[in-house]
């Protein structure tokens, strides 16, 4: 059967405005109920379900796309990781004082904390999305033109959206109130269901979905969720929960019997980049991998699930804000030449001194950087036996794949520097000639985050006037690849013994699709397999909630970090401090890895001049909102340890079961 996208933003809207007035408002649980609905005739056909299903599709995107035109939602995971931290120095409320700002009242609108995270929309949002999941289980039963694999196949659809919500949740901010269905009348009397009793539902739900829901080979349909993908998220569960035999036969199926094979060779359509002539790309399989426009097409046998978001519909699509908002911030005079002049121009294609072979706004985009990556992810990360792997596509400079900062040259013709690598030091007197390092002096994985911009391409005398600039792109985005699941079972095997041989297989037949040299010989740690993990996932896998995930199991196995670490399920998530003894895995990786705990970071900025990057080990889970605790107004919501408001004595729900049975009973 061919494959095909399909469009669903129509249908999505024949229920927009009707779940906007049932609850999707921005003050979701802030102080009205945590849930209130008004059922609604449209969901008693087929295509009131699809537009329900439409609606959750196009939900889970967002969180890699934008909430704000300074902003990527997933850039919040990633700052709460080893890989990344805020880098938006003009913002004097930056969130890099995690261990300080982070409070319950600070998370209270989208606009919090100078938009430098976005905790408080993967609270909002979230939730929303498992309501949507909510309406189509609630409503399918009673659709009296499907027959039952139909409606299982609806079911199991609505439980992934919901348990890959919930697997965020838990991992983000730990004990949480469970909402597991519709109600017909509001409910304000919530406790929160404890993380591990979540944990159990969402696999036994996800077991039904890898029952129900059809291989998307069955369908035809790219971007809806398909068995592969429930198979994934139903190994994550298993690990979560402990059971790492069960999470290692759902990877084998998935690498052995599934159909996918991982891309080995060049395929798809060529793109050759922003401006060729500026920045020059070797076509090779990683870069063919990450162009939008080959990542869910019919040849590609590794994406297991993708989020369509391009093509002729685009208009009607997401912005993808990856050249704004993670490039570096280069394009004025607080990067300068050794002769004191702006080391890179915008020169625009419709003037007289243009010169093809200088065009970076073009090539890169004009960044911003909110974001910035740790020194960790782009240099140390890639040494593997002690060695820095020269040949890994992934981190190579000549092929185009990777840009580093030298990699750009002087395009200013009024310096004598002109046509020179950019230098971070005037060799002659050791000046910095970068005013602020945070900002605006970085490597970037350009084959992850280079995407076309017709619109800003089209613009030849705009004040951007250059791709990448301020409209953002249109690009589909993977969820799932068949790496993941190498890695998934290589974890899998770590828990069960850490001593097993074939472990590092899982990582090395990665490792030797990007051409690396270096390979993995001998015992394999948990550190090795999470730092493959941020060398082949980057900017996929939510990275906070990975680690986290990987804290519990470390704790429920008794396995040791790769520093001999052990951890105690009592204690690992139950710590305060901002030193580097104790604390959960998730902990030690930042503490040994990022700009976290080191002390103030000195720079010239008008914002944020003395940037104190510090993370605390209870900030293992976020504070739960206190517009959400206030607004249960005849409940308590348990608060994370740590935090004001904690109180241990607390009641929670122990099982999902006693939740699910207390949405039963009203007020």
């Amino acid at each position: 059967m061919k494959l095909k996208k399909i469009n669903r933003l129509s249908l999505a809207l024949l229920i927009g405005g009707m779940l906007i007035a049932s609850g999707c408002s921005k003050d979701f649980l802030t102080p009205k109920p945590l849930s209130f609905y008004e059922p609604n005739a449209t969901f008693t056909t087929e295509a009131g379900l699809m537009s329900a299903m439409a609606i959750s599709d196009r939900h889970l995107k967002l969180y890699w796309t934008t909430d704000h035109n300074e902003m990527l939602t997933l850039g919040t995971e990633y700052i709460f990781s080893e890989l990344m931290v805020a880098a938006a120095t003009d913002k004097r409320n930056m969130l890099c004082d995690v261990a300080n700002m982070l409070t319950p009242t600070s998370e209270t609108s989208y606009q919090n904390i100078d938009r430098t995270n976005s905790i408080w929309y993967l609270w909002e949002e979230t939730y929303k999305g498992i309501m949507y999941a909510n309406t189509i289980i609630h409503y399918v039963d009673g659709v009296q033109e499907l027959d039952e694999a139909t409606k299982n196949t609806y079911k199991g659809r609505a439980y992934f959206h919901r348990a890959f919500r919930y697997m965020a949740l838990v991992f983000q901010f730990g004990d949480i109130p469970l909402v597991s269905k519709l109600l017909e009348t509001p409910k304000q009397n919530y406790r929160s269901t404890k993380r591990d009793a979540i944990l159990q539902m969402i696999t036994r739900d996800m077991e039904l979905a890898v029952e129900w829901v059809p291989n998307q080979n069955e369908t035809g349909l790219i971007g809806m969720v398909n068995k592969g993908a429930c198979r994934m998220l139903l190994t994550k569960c298993y690990l979560a929960i402990g059971e790492y035999a069960k999470a290692k036969e759902q990877t084998d199926i998935l690498i052995n019997e599934s159909g996918y094979a991982l891309m080995e060779d060049n395929f798809g359509t060529f793109n050759e980049g922003g401006e060729p002539q500026t920045w020059p790309i070797t076509r090779n399989v990683i870069w063919d991998l990450h162009r939008p426009e080959n990542k869910l097409i019919a040849s590609n046998r590794e994406v297991i699930m993708g989020m369509p978001n391009r093509g002729a519909e685009a208009e009607s699509f997401v912005k993808m804000l990856t050249m704004r908002i993670l490039y570096p911030f280069l394009f004025d005079n607080r990067v300068q030449t050794k002769d004191g002049k702006q080391a890179l121009l915008n020169i625009r294609r419709n003037t007289a001194n243009y010169d093809v072979n200088y065009d970076y706004m073009r090539a890169m985009g004009r960044g911003i950087a909110t974001f910035r990556p740790t020194a960790f992810q782009t240099k140390t990360l890639w040494r593997v036996n002690g060695l820095m792997d020269e040949t890994d596509l992934r981190h190579s400079s000549t092929s185009g794949n990777w840009v580093r900062m030298e990699d750009y040259k002087v395009n200013n013709r009024e310096s004598s520097e002109f046509g020179k690598p950019l230098t971070l030091f005037n060799p002659d007197n050791g000046r910095l000639l970068c005013s602020d390092t945070i900002r605006r002096w970085f490597d970037v994985p350009h084959y992850i985050f280079y995407l076309d911009d017709p619109v800003s391409e089209a613009n030849i005398v705009g004040s951007d006037g250059h791709r990448g600039a301020t409209n953002g792109s249109v690009a589909d985005w993977y969820l799932y690849r068949l790496p993941e699941a190498y890695l998934l079972r290589a974890e899998a095997k770590y828990y069960l013994n850490p001593g097993d041989a074939t472990i590092k297989d899982d990582l090395n037949i990665i490792r030797e699709r990007a051409k690396c040299t270096q390979l993995y010989q001998g015992a394999v740690t948990i550190g090795d397999i999470m730092n493959e993990r941020a060398r082949e996932l980057y900017w996929e896998e939510w990275r906070n909630v990975e680690l986290k995930r990987v804290s519990l199991c470390l704790a429920r196995s008794g396995r040791p970090d790769e520093w001999g670490n052990t951890y105690e399920m009592e204690t690992f998530d139950k710590q305060t401090g901002t030193d580097d003894q104790g604390g959960s895995y998730w902990y030690q990786r930042i503490v040994h890895y990022s700009l976290y705990n080191k002390g103030p970071i000195e720079i010239n900025s008008t914002g944020n001049s003395n940037p104190n990057y510090t993370m605390d080990k209870k900030n293992m889970y976020w504070p739960i909102p206190e517009a959400a605790i206030t607004g249960n107004k005849r409940g308590q919501l348990s608060q994370n340890f740590g935090y004001n408001g904690y109180n241990p004595a607390t009641p929670k729900w122990e099982t999902w079961e006693e939740a699910v049975a207390d949405e039963n009973i009203s007020e």
